[in-house]
């Protein structure tokens, strides 16, 4: 046999804190057909910075779609179906760097995904630029083994092959076809090349994760061996692995038998279906004719041709509405005729490689008054691969490789939904049949209707109220995600452990918006003074702060005015220019040098926040900027004066000092206080402290100027000027 090895890379990713499914790194691979090794190569890596600390990452693995993982212990919507990833830990402790490798004999072929992601995230809130986050780095690796020239086995055909050594195993496979109900497998003459009583394992199909199904029968002597599976997969290659068990030296000869047991599948004609599907096309068109198709439940039924059936095959169409969105119609109308004879079998077409991202909905709903017997009852099996062809002895909804899911509906209990997260790459099956409790005689006769409703969806019920719907992606492959908010969780945002209350909702909403009204003294102190354009931009800063806050909260009370992203751009504008321009008012400048700092500043300022908004530098610098203005300008007043300035210990005292203090407690309260917890009252102080310190921090204005002192004019036309010259040397 020749081997051949192949190699598989994808660049590092960086690891998040886990919050919600965004926040897990994947890599998605491909494994070809004929591999029997798969060796993962996982990497990982932290910084050297004295902020890296030891840490542990988890890595999930996935065969046919992405991993559905639950770190956080959260609830899962109701009739989801949930199944335990195969997930590793990785720790880094005083290492820089970990290596770790994973092997798999005989993979599935096909997509298999790898996500990677990092402990629950703490929940606090940082500003960008405060502190550097460490790095952790994370990538995988794949190495294949593929034999290029694997036997293939023929159905009914015994094949003589030899088991080399126990070190090196028979690979061989078969193919599937379609409708197979069957499948037995026989292994004989198994004999050593010593002529001695020789004992073979064979395993049947690829390992699959997170659950593996691979069959495993052990052959001993010459005695035949044999093993039947029930629906193996249709249309797809099944490996079968042989090894020795006896002596290193010895070689094994063995003789192989497949044979498959194929059920006729009896369904309306193709070419009524083809009719039908025409004319339902041509019936949306403008000035159609009618339809002349059968009515929904009219298909032709054809009893003999059911008796002599195993299944009844429904003709089901695909039509793609979206990315990750999919809606399957049913030619011959949403009620399907479901019998006791045989299983009636849906095709729901899953294979394009872009539809595991998201969750397959089913809904079954009985019509009552088609059900002669009361205690009937339908039973249902979701199933991929493969359908479910024997209800009646398989409640459990298994088949050869896999495991089903199972549904039922009666006339007590007439509706169903069945969930499926991230489903796999594959052929899916919907198998429907008549049950009696009395046995199959029972109920030879009767029909029910049940009407399916099925569908794929980004995300179940988009979400819910207290979520948001987003399609990630990785390189080209698209998969979404639910990111909830008001304290609420899970994987649609169903768990409300620990969400907040309406009360709780409406509270935070009040904090954060009317906390902006602490700014009408500063306003007030403004205006009084006589500083117009500063009481501008505080009403300004006010107004939009107010309103993103209303927008922004995660819950049912929200109010928006306009775009997010609008109402955020000129929230974080009006701040930082709030603090430039009380900042150069500080200064006491000449006024023409301090308005054209103002505009000056303020484009500068836009510009950088429409680079990066969350950027701490576009706050800090405009501070220290201005900062450093109104020092160089207090010192030129001061050694012009030769005292200190400002001279009076009581503007130091009662308006400085307290001013410097608001300020610094609310940098302080913003940066390192903040969490997703606390943010509605502690972005609230911040409100407060801020608007507080403006007006402490607000000059006084000039001895010479009253506040609002309009002109004295006379009747005789003459004016009294009033002294607008600017006094340098006033006490202020």
């Amino acid at each position: 046999s020749l081997y051949v090895s192949e190699y598989f890379s994808q660049s590092a990713q960086k690891l998040s804190f886990y919050s919600w499914y965004g926040n897990a790194k994947l890599f998605h691979f491909h494994v070809p057909e004929d591999t029997v090794l798969l060796r993962w190569l996982l990497q990982a890596s932290r910084g050297k910075g004295p902020e890296c600390t030891s840490m542990e990452i988890t890595v999930h693995f996935r065969h046919g779609a992405p991993p559905v993982i639950n770190p956080l212990g959260t609830r899962f919507p109701a009739n989801a179906t949930v199944r335990p990833s195969y997930n590793i830990s990785i720790t880094l402790s005083s290492a820089v760097q970990n290596t770790t490798f994973v092997n798999v004999t005989t993979p599935a072929a096909g997509d298999w995904f790898i996500a990677a992601h990092l402990p629950e995230a703490a929940g606090r809130i940082e500003v960008k630029g405060f502190s550097t986050p460490c790095p952790y780095m994370f990538q995988a690796d794949m190495f294949v083994l593929r034999l290029t020239d694997m036997p293939v086995l023929e159905p009914d055909v015994p094949m003589p092959h030899t088991v080399v050594s126990p070190a090196k195993p028979l690979h061989v496979k078969v193919f599937v076809p379609k409708h197979a109900a069957g499948m037995r497998f026989q292994l004989s003459s198994c004999v050593t090349s010593e002529q001695r009583a020789c004992t073979v394992r064979v395993l049947l199909g690829s390992i699959t994760l997170p659950q593996s199904f691979q069959r495993s029968l052990t052959c001993t002597g010459s005695i035949n061996c044999s093993l039947a599976l029930d629906s193996p997969p249709w249309e797809k290659w099944l490996q079968i692995m042989v090894e020795s068990l006896g002596t290193a030296n010895a070689s094994v000869s063995v003789e192989m038998l497949v044979s498959f047991t194929v059920c006729r599948p009896g369904s309306a004609s193709s070419f009524l279906n083809f009719i039908s599907l025409n004319q339902s096309q041509a019936g949306a068109r403008p000035g159609a004719a009618g339809s002349l198709a059968p009515a929904a439940g009219e298909a032709p039924h054809n009893v003999s041709s059911q008796r002599s059936s195993c299944l009844q095959s429904q003709p089901v169409v695909r039509e793609d509405l979206d990315v990750v969105s999919v809606r399957y119609r049913l030619l011959n109308g949403p009620s399907v005729p479901v019998s006791s004879l045989a299983p009636t079998l849906l095709l729901l077409n899953l294979n394009t490689g872009m539809d595991s991202g998201g969750s397959l909905v089913l809904n079954l709903l009985l019509n009552k008054t088609s059900v002669s017997l009361a205690n009937a009852t339908v039973a249902a099996c979701v199933s991929a691969a493969s359908p479910v062809l024997s209800l009646n002895a398989t409640r459990n909804c298994s088949t050869a490789f896999s495991q089903g899911y199972p549904l039922s509906v009666s006339t007590s209990s007439a509706e169903a939904m069945l969930i499926v997260l991230y489903p796999q790459t594959d052929d899916w099956f919907l198998s429907l049949q008549l049950l009696c409790p009395r046995g199959q005689g029972e109920c030879s006769s009767a029909e029910a209707k049940v009407t399916v409703l099925a569908y794929l969806t980004p995300c179940f019920n988009d979400c819910g109220p207290y979520g948001q719907c987003s399609l990630l992606r990785r390189h080209g492959y698209l998969y979404a995600g639910c990111s909830c908010k008001a304290g609420w969780g899970g994987w649609s945002c169903t768990d409300d452990t620990k969400a907040q209350t309406v009360g709780t909702q409406n509270l935070a909403t009040l904090l954060l918006t009317l906390s902006n009204l602490m700014f009408l003294p500063a306003i007030a102190v403004a205006v009084y003074r006589f500083y117009l354009v500063e009481a501008s931009v505080y009403t300004y800063t006010m107004f939009f702060s107010t309103f993103y806050h209303a927008c922004d909260q995660p819950g049912v009370a929200v109010l928006c005015i306009m775009d997010y992203d609008t109402l955020q751009y000129c929230d974080f504008l009006g701040s930082v220019v709030a603090i430039w321009v009380t900042i150069l008012c500080m200064a006491r400048l000449k006024k023409i040098l301090k308005y054209v700092l103002f505009i000056l500043g303020t484009l500068l300022i836009a510009m950088s926040l429409q680079l990066d908004r969350r950027g701490v530098w576009n706050m800090m610098g405009p501070c220290l900027f201005a900062l450093f203005i109104m020092v160089t300008a207090w010192v030129h007043h001061g050694a012009k004066r030769r005292h200190c300035y400002p001279s009076s210990w009581k503007r130091w005292v009662f308006y400085l000092l307290p001013g410097i203090t608001l300020a610094f407690t609310a940098i302080s309260v913003y940066a390192f206080m903040e969490t997703n917890e606390n943010y509605y009252y502690t972005h609230s102080i911040w409100h407060v402290l801020v608007a507080c310190s403006v007006a402490f921090l607000l000059p006084p204005r000039d001895k010479h100027k009253k506040p609002w002192a309009w002109p004295q004019k006379l009747t005789c036309r003459y004016q009294i000027c009033q002294n607008d010259r600017e006094e340098l040397y006033a006490v202020t």
